[in-house]
């Protein structure tokens, strides 16, 4: 079994395509706003995240007469590796980009993390790395367990 892609399951496709592309400034591998499928370049050469029109995949999984869930806690996310929180932050929020938060150091992690929604309320991490010097005691001991 190989991975092939996250793929977000949307019910206003176009304007979901918008925000990814216009807003976040992901590159379509395949797709437009009109196509009800599309895949994005998140590093060189890889497609790993899709969107995809919700009412088209009910019915092959058996749940056309199912409602989409709202007002629950997230079940997952989609997280990017960007070079600098901060400066993707500022550049997003120019943009019109509304943040569940501000950047964060979270030591126990070992990154620095800001979190938005997409329309559909979908929750986004923006991530980089911090130094190890940072990370917290109970994340470098982690570390040593697993290496």
């Amino acid at each position: 079994m190989k991975f092939s892609n996250v793929r977000l399951l949307v019910k206003d496709f176009a304007t979901c395509f918008k925000f990814y592309t216009e807003q976040l400034g992901l590159e379509p591998a395949w797709g437009d706003e009109n196509s009800g499928y599309a895949s994005f370049k998140v590093a060189d050469g890889i497609e790993g995240f899709a969107l995809f029109v919700s009412d088209w995949m009910a019915p092959a999984v058996g749940n056309a007469d199912k409602e989409l869930p709202a007002g629950f806690r997230e079940k997952s996310l989609v997280c990017f590796s960007v070079d600098n929180v901060d400066d993707a932050y500022a550049a997003l929020k120019a943009k019109g980009v509304k943040f569940v938060n501000e950047p964060t150091d979270m030591a126990d992690w070992g990154m620095r993390t800001v979190h938005l929604r997409d329309p559909e309320d979908n929750l986004i991490e923006l991530f980089s790395p911090l130094a190890p010097e940072q990370f917290s005691e109970e994340l470098t001991e982690e570390i040593k367990k697993f290496s």
